[in-house]
């Protein structure tokens, strides 16, 4: 009778032993498989969540398969319940255990925002804005509150950010961006400054800048930039009005319609560069290190003047007989486009 009852009790043993083996390797199974979606994904992990909560979440938004091994996966992998907060990218080519792997990481996914050179403090606040995943600070703040917030000593922003893409996690605030562009800018404008031209005719770094953000808006090509500068810069020397349309385009504001009329070059406004001597009161856009660079060591030209030539560049001129006859040799190229 003993050994009858010792060979069911080894029976059962090795039946329950033959079972656990097998739900362990269903266990395993479903921890190294590959996850169920097809394209990258970003997934939230939020402060407080689990192993099972973050689990109902991958299976609800179908980036794994709902599985009654999900229970027990957490007890022979405990690492699984290792999770750090935050907004993660999520590979195709991953597991289910890589991707708690990344969980555990704190790495979170790095966001990107790029502001291009020659934008305006007011397409920056609309780009802001409209970008998910960033947290929305400044969005109901007035410009001289923002600037506030930075610590310039202007109400104005335009000009005192640095053009570039930015990188952030979800969460982040847009002020901490701005922060980010701001200090940028100033660390390129004081080498600048610190390495300008002698006798360069402007008083200070504010005025600098403001010279570079009007060359940034006249040429994107970056061979000319020197040139651009060259010729506001002899023109300040020479006491000449700069004239330059950007100038009138900012000056008009939501007035402009894509195009300037002769009564728009005739229309005072403090920014009008036809109508105001010297350098408009703030800069007009947001200048790239390229612009501050040339608008602190400008080529050294005898031009007073510059055309579009119609092929992608200008056409610069020492007279205003050269620069009228370029003028005619543009709209003759325009015409025949």
């Amino acid at each position: 009778m003993i050994k009858k009852l010792a060979l069911v009790f080894l029976c059962l043993v090795l039946a329950a032993a033959g079972g656990a083996y097998w739900a362990y390797g269903e266990i395993e199974s479903y921890v190294s498989a590959p996850i169920d979606t097809q394209e990258k994904v970003l997934v939230t992990v939020p402060d407080g969540a689990n192993y099972h909560s973050v689990t109902r979440t991958l299976i609800n938004d179908g980036v794994i398969s709902p599985s009654e091994w999900s229970r027990f996966a957490a007890k022979t992998h405990p690492e699984l319940t290792r999770l750090k907060a935050g907004t993660y990218e999520i590979d195709p080519s991953m597991t289910l255990a890589d991707v708690f792997a990344v969980f555990r990481t704190g790495k979170e996914h790095q966001f990107a925002i790029t502001f291009v050179e020659g934008s305006t403090f007011k397409e920056w606040r609309e780009i802001l804005n409209q970008t998910d995943y960033l947290k929305h600070d400044t969005e109901n703040l007035s410009e001289a509150a923002i600037a506030k917030k930075l610590g310039l000593s202007s109400e104005k922003v335009e000009g005192l950010l640095l053009p570039e893409t930015y990188h952030f996690v979800a969460g982040e605030s847009d002020l901490s961006l701005l922060v980010r562009a701001s200090k940028q800018l100033q660390n390129a404008l004081d080498l600048a400054w610190a390495s300008r031209a002698e006798k360069l005719p402007v008083k200070s770094a504010y005025d600098l800048l403001t010279l570079a953000s009007i060359i940034e808006k006249e040429t994107a090509v970056d061979e000319e930039r020197g040139k651009v500068a060259s010729v506001f810069v002899n023109r300040l020397n020479k006491r000449m009005r700069l004239q330059t349309d950007p100038t009138v385009i900012y000056g008009m504001g939501d007035k402009y319609d894509g195009n300037i009329r002769k009564k728009d070059l005739r229309t005072p406004t403090p920014y009008n560069t036809y109508v105001i001597s010297g350098l408009p009161p703030t800069p007009i856009a947001m200048p790239g290190k390229a612009s501050i660079i040339a608008a602190a060591n400008p080529d050294s030209t005898p031009y007073f003047y510059f055309v579009a030539s119609g092929y992608g560049g200008h056409k610069f001129s020492k007279t205003l007989a050269e620069h009228n006859r370029a003028v005619r040799q543009y709209l003759k190229v325009l015409r025949s486009q």
